[in-house]
Formats: structure tokens, C-alpha cells, sequence
């Protein structure tokens, strides 16, 4: 069988491929690709053995691997090291509830110091804020003009891509949230950071 010079081949169909590959996850039987696509076999088969020789020349991290009557896109082997010590960091990294409240609460009602965000949770925030600053979703800005002066805080760039939006405009409206009836009155009493 031919294989077409990946330089030539059509940029729609290599990018499809690609994308399709890559949003799947798993392998994707060539029957499906060709289904999808209107092509035939033989001819999304060439289209992937293009593709993965264009993996395989440049220093990248994906590789294109077949697996049986199936293609993957996956990770080049030498990067598993440091993608076990990111998942692990990420494992690590997610937000507990109390802190996910805490965010909400900076988030839409900002500047806020801790004792507006703890009058309105109903308990104690502060590792809830500090777990936020050691995240950068939050930061410290400026100080509040009352006894003991305490920070106000707001929400940072990094909030806003893990969102991905643009702008604290691009937040839903508080008004679209429903509080179920069993969610109304607040249960806790401890903090669960």
C-alpha cells in the first residue's frame, strides 16, 4: 500500500483524525474512523500511518501507536516519570467543599474578608483561605479600614482559567442557583477543609 507523503495529504483530514483520537482517549477501531469519515478503509489507515510517522520524526510527547485492528494517540514512554509526579501533584490539588464555598463566596462577592465569608458560611474559613492563597484562586488586596484591619480578598487571573472565562462577568448570575430544600439551612458547624 502507498503511503502518502504527510506533507501532501489533506490538512482537514489529519487535523480530524488527530482531534477525533485525541477527545476519544481510547483506541478507535479504523472501521469507526472510516464510517465517520466517508472514506474507506485502506485509505484512513494510510492517512494514520502518515500521521504517525509525522509523530515520530519531531521531538514530541505524543506518539501514535496501533493497537490491534485500533489506533491511540498516548504519551511517549520516557515522559511517564513525569506524568506520574503531576498526577500525583493533581490528586493532591483538588479543593474540598469548604474551600469550593469559600471560592464562590470571594468570587461573587469580592472584595471580602475572612469575617464576611465566615458570617456567611456560618463557620470558621480560614484554612478554607489559605488553602485558597496557596492555590493563587485568591489573593490578598489591601486591607479593610476597621479595627484589627483585616485583608480583603479577591479572586486572581489563575481563577478565571480554571474556569475558563474572561472576566468575573462571565459568571453565572447568582439568581440561576437553586439551593435544594434539604441544602437550604446550613449543616455544618465545623469547618471541613
Amino acid at each position: 500500500m502507498d503511503e502518502p507523503n504527510h506533507n501532501d495529504f489533506e490538512a482537514p483530514i489529519f487535523g480530524w483524525l488527530e482531534g477525533i483520537l485525541f477527545a476519544c482517549g481510547d483506541a478507535v477501531a479504523v472501521s469507526a474512523l472510516a464510517a465517520a469519515a466517508g472514506l474507506t478503509e485502506e485509505e484512513v489507515l494510510r492517512y494514520l500511518v502518515a500521521l504517525q510517522a509525522r509523530y515520530g520524526e519531531a521531538d514530541r510527547g505524543l506518539r501514535l501507536v496501533r493497537v490491534g485492528d485500533s489506533w491511540q494517540l498516548s504519551t511517549k514512554p520516557s515522559l511517564y516519570p513525569v506524568i506520574k509526579k503531576v498526577q500525583r501533584f493533581g490528586k493532591n490539588n483538588a479543593l474540598s467543599r469548604a474551600a469550593m464555598e469559600t471560592l464562590a463566596i470571594v468570587a461573587y462577592r469580592q472584595p471580602v474578608t475572612r469575617v464576611d465569608v465566615e458570617r456567611i458560611r456560618g463557620v470558621s474559613s480560614a484554612s478554607s483561605i489559605k488553602n485558597l492563597l496557596d492555590h493563587e484562586l485568591i489573593a490578598e488586596a489591601g486591607r479593610k479600614e476597621a479595627p484589627g484591619r483585616p485583608f480583603f480578598y479577591v479572586t486572581t487571573p489563575a481563577f478565571l482559567k480554571a474556569l475558563n472565562i474572561e472576566s468575573l462577568g462571565d459568571l453565572p448570575p447568582v439568581a440561576d442557583f437553586k439551593v435544594p430544600e434539604e441544602e437550604e439551612a446550613p449543616a455544618e458547624t465545623q469547618e471541613d477543609a
